[in-house]
């Protein structure tokens, strides 16, 4: 798997305006390999200087598939990051192997709270109200966690299908399909 650099936006919020892009804050993939190893043998400093690498970048991924819930599913991801950090072996593939289990974990999320209660549509702003960004998210949030995955990771994060396909672990023609349906059901919700 190849080692990729985090997402594309700050925020969820900004996603509609931002397009794939390295983060210019991020340490070098080789600079990471010390910190890592130093993590994996249990140093609290080093742990606690990944957790601040990797916070901003799984929250960018968790908070538009798993929407409201993104904080919960952020903080979900990096524990299961964190307790499996001694099995990762090659330190330069942290940010794809965070990315799997992030937008796993966001997917899960999501699942959980589409089978609760959802919350009232009376607050959504109109489509010329000048917030495009919470339009998008509420758009984003009458999708599925499956379309808002594939979304996210073709047209926000850029990946192509064969990542995509690799971090889903569905096949390419499912992702090709997810995306299409995505897509359409972005648009007509959009013009609702």
């Amino acid at each position: 798997m190849r080692s990729p650099s985090p997402g594309p936006a700050d925020s969820a919020d900004s996603a509609c305006s931002a397009g794939p892009a390295r983060r210019a804050d991020q340490a070098d993939q080789a600079d990471l390999a010390p910190l890592v190893r130093a993590a994996q043998r249990g140093d609290a400093l080093a742990v606690q200087e990944l957790l601040d690498l990797l916070t901003p970048y799984v929250g960018r991924l968790c908070g538009p598939i798993a929407l409201q819930d993104g904080p919960d599913a952020t903080q979900e991801a990096l524990i299961v990051i964190f307790r499996g950090i001694g099995g990762l072996r090659e330190p330069a593939a942290l940010f794809g192997w965070a990315r799997v289990i992030a937008v796993r974990e966001a997917v899960r999320i999501a699942r959980a709270a589409a089978r609760s209660v959802p919350d009232p549509l009376d607050g959504v702003p109109a489509r010329d109200d000048p917030q495009l960004a919470a339009d998008v998210r509420d758009v984003l949030g009458r999708l599925s966690p499956a379309h808002r995955a594939v979304l996210v990771l073709r047209d926000l994060e850029g990946l192509d299908e064969h990542s995509v396909s690799a971090l889903l672990g569905v096949p390419e023609p499912t992702v090709r399909t997810r995306l299409f349906r995505a897509r359409r059901n972005f648009r007509k919700a959009w013009e609702r």
